[in-house]
């Protein structure tokens, strides 16, 4: 039962943590200010899990929640446009956003060779994927 609380307190703090600090990749390439939305959120829906204490975390756990922290908060950003078009391409561009910063975390921290180079052909194809997706956001967004 305290395994599953813990999983729970995980899958939740999953769920709610989404960070500001970006990494190497995706710092070169920044969420597209035309996919931000004019809606602000609620403070509690802003700060859902910010403040969170899970000291049992590794550095590698640590790190990629705080690359689903900036993802999650990109994502919800861009799937509040009223445009369909839009909505998914900004939800795609932070949805890769987050990819990427998983990816990087795993070259860091990751042992395997295999999971490693599948982690690079990630950054590689999902760079160039969200560079596309944002030049379609700087033509096609007024």
């Amino acid at each position: 039962m305290n395994t599953l609380s813990n999983s729970s307190v995980i899958a939740v703090s999953l769920a709610a943590v989404v960070a500001f600090i970006p990494s190497a990749a995706a710092a070169q390439m920044a969420y597209p200010e035309k996919c931000k939305s004019e809606m602000s959120m609620s403070g509690d829906m802003a700060m859902q899990g910010h403040n969170m204490q899970m000291p049992e975390m590794t550095d590698y756990q640590k790190e990629s929640m705080e690359g689903m922290k900036a993802m999650g908060m990109n994502m919800m950003q861009g799937m509040m446009k009223k445009d369909p078009d839009v909505s998914f391409v900004c939800g795609m561009i932070a949805h890769h956003m987050g990819a990427i910063s998983m990816a990087e975390v795993e070259l860091k921290h990751g042992d395997n060779a295999e999971a490693k180079a599948a982690a690079q052909k990630i950054i590689d194809d999902q760079t160039k994927e969200v560079e596309e997706l944002t030049n379609w956001v700087d033509k096609e967004v007024k």
